[in-house]
């Protein structure tokens, strides 16, 4: 053994006594750790309570013959690459092809010589580091990839994430009839500048991570957190059948557990309806967003809110009339786009 091999765990298998005594020993002087069975039937209880680096097997036994050992490690997702050195006579060639193509890596005669009997297990042992290692690489490998696959869904919407699998891009879209819904923390930039960052930062989080809760409850799609304002659509990737009425109850509820998760924190609620262009943008770091005329009046009708308050543009009402109550707040004046519609929602027809 190297000096940068590990002791390995090997299981002797064979009904003969002074066999089993002999290839322990051979074993043991290599440094490794043994354990013995006398026939296949112990040989296969012990490796299912083991573990062990390297079976010698004797070919000819009761009970179980080494023939039988080996298929049923190979059957076996936990023991089938354990390495398998059969031991048979030299002139039985026929046993040996035999235990070869049911799957053992090597062979050594019984009355082996001890040099050839080091090399051939320092073989296998070797072979089976290098593929538990492979092993390792994959298993890394595949957690790296579950983990971007994970960041790569906290960032984009899941049927975006599929596009962007199967095709390396997303391609713009134009979607019509898409309620945009946004949402605002009112005061949030004097409430982090009068606290520690800890605590601001947790305290959205909160409020973010209930947010999410409620809008996929709903049946909306989260689009992105920006600063303190959250966004989130109904039609767009994911089909809706009624996707105004499930935003003015997306956004009550909003309302309703905004102090309750929060250092009592009020939220402000726009929401609009009309056509938008979705894409994603950035090569680096990907961004799932939506532009249009349809972005802009939800951002408008959100800013005029009051706190606590759920707006709504006319388009938007006219959806809901007769199974919400509301009020309208008459033309108002919107950046950009002169005055605008705007009706507050204040609850649900039961």
């Amino acid at each position: 053994m190297t000096q940068n091999q590990l002791a390995a765990s090997i299981l002797v298998v064979d009904d003969n006594l002074t066999s089993r005594m002999k290839m322990s020993m051979a074993v043991k002087q290599l440094g490794h750790v043994t354990e013995a069975a006398q026939d296949g039937s112990e040989a296969l209880a012990q490796l299912a309570d083991g573990s062990f680096d390297l079976v010698l097997l004797d070919i000819e036994m009761p009970v179980l013959d080494g023939y039988g050992v080996l298929e049923a490690m190979k059957a076996d997702p936990a023991l089938r690459d354990i390495p398998v050195i059969v031991i048979s006579a030299v002139e039985d060639m026929e046993a040996i092809v035999k235990g070869i193509e049911l799957g053992a890596q090597d062979f050594l005669p019984k009355d082996f010589d001890r040099v050839l009997f080091a090399a051939r297990v320092g073989a296998c042992l070797q072979q089976k580091q290098l593929r538990d290692q492979e092993a390792s690489y994959l298993a890394q490998i595949e957690t790296e990839r579950r983990r971007a696959d994970d960041l790569l869904h906290a960032t984009l919407p899941a049927r975006a994430v599929s596009e962007l699998k199967a095709t390396n891009e997303v391609k713009p879209r134009r979607y019509e009839d898409v309620v945009v819904m946004m949402v605002d923390v009112v005061a949030f930039t004097d409430y982090c500048d009068k606290n520690p960052p800890e605590l601001a930062v947790r305290h959205l989080q909160n409020l973010v991570a209930r947010f999410e809760e409620i809008t996929f409850s709903h049946g909306l799609e989260k689009i992105k957190t920006i600063g303190d304002a959250y966004m989130a659509t109904a039609d767009l990737l994911q089909p809706h059948a009624d996707p105004a009425l499930a935003t003015a109850r997306c956004a009550l509820d909003m309302t309703r557990v905004a102090a309750s998760v929060t250092d009592g924190w009020h939220v402000r609620i726009g929401f609009h309806i009309g056509p938008v262009v979705a894409g994603v943008i950035g090569r680096h770091q990907h961004l799932f967003d939506l532009w249009g005329d349809t972005v802009n009046t939800a951002a408008r009708i959100t800013s005029m809110a009051a706190p606590d308050t759920v707006y709504a543009s006319a388009d938007a009402w006219a959806r809901l009339q007769g199974r919400c109550t509301g009020t309208s707040k008459g033309a108002l004046p919107a950046k950009g786009k002169g005055a605008i519609d705007v009706f507050q929602i204040d609850g649900l027809v039961d």
